[in-house]
């Protein structure tokens, strides 16, 4: 999934944020450092993410067979695939 910058920006604000208002947690660096390490794991997460659907996409398309994106055929796959995918990679 594509998020741009900006609305990755407001979630990573929005989870240190939201850390801060919790009474059990406490900061040991600034706040904008906190921000721009959630920032990180959003990131990574979102590119991870991006890597398992475009490996399911390759694998429905290297079928023999033809199957249509929007098909109840290409869902089951692509769901077969993907889940597929974060187990191989233990997620």
């Amino acid at each position: 999934m594509r998020i741009s910058r900006d609305k990755l920006n407001k979630m990573a604000h929005t989870v240190a944020d939201t850390l801060a208002e919790i009474d059990e947690v406490g900061f040991l660096e600034d706040r904008n450092t906190i921000r721009q390490e959630a920032r990180k794991a959003l990131e990574t997460l979102l590119n991870e993410e991006a890597r398992i659907d475009q490996a399911a996409r390759t694998k429905i398309t290297s079928q023999r067979k033809i199957i249509q994106e929007g098909t109840q055929e290409w869902e089951i796959l692509y769901r077969k695939y993907y889940n597929e995918e974060v187990r191989r990679l233990g997620i």
